[in-house]
């Protein structure tokens, strides 16, 4: 049985990679918004999710030739947007660090009872692992191949990163 979707979305990365901007524009348009939420719950800030997608997008379409499979596209462009995600936190940390001087046993955890900021209470890792899990659909095997580990270390984080969330909103 051929799936037409798929089947179109290879034929939009062959296109793309023959510099076919119109192409790669609807490749764009069919994944972009998995790429934001997957960037705005690990950066929490809707400006630097966008920046990110910006800038994940940008280098996946400058970079797009050196794509290996072309079925691994989806998986590839996380990846691009995982590092972009990771580049622009460590940013941000960085200048929160320089912004607050209250230790984090006096920080206010009462909003902790969100889904969200029970997210936000993650390590960066945990977020994008969950992240790749819960709104792009990866299983541990390709999250393992975005983050370089093996599907058994994906799991046990995802587990005990999960377990992190119940625990805050009990």
């Amino acid at each position: 049985m051929y799936d037409y979707e798929q089947g179109s979305e290879l034929e939009l990365i062959r296109r793309s990679r023959k510099g076919d901007v119109k192409a790669f524009s609807e490749l764009y348009a069919r994944i972009h918004v998995e790429l934001y939420k997957f960037a705005l719950y690990t950066l929490k800030h809707p400006q630097d999710a966008e920046d990110a997608v910006s800038e994940a997008v940008m280098a996946a379409y400058e970079n797009i030739g050196g794509l290996k499979k072309e079925e691994s596209f989806r998986g590839w462009i996380f990846k691009i947007l995982s590092n972009q995600c990771r580049k622009k936190f460590r940013d941000t940390k960085q200048t929160a660090e320089l912004e607050t001087d209250i230790p984090d046993e006096e920080k206010d955890y009462a909003k902790a009872h969100d889904v969200r900021e029970a997210f936000l209470l993650l390590s960066e890792e945990e977020r994008m692992i969950v992240a790749f899990s819960v709104f792009g659909g990866y299983q541990s095997d390709e999250i393992g191949g975005m983050l370089d580990q093996k599907a058994a270390t994906v799991r046990s984080k995802k587990t005990r990163a999960l377990e992190k969330m119940r625990r805050v909103l009990e």
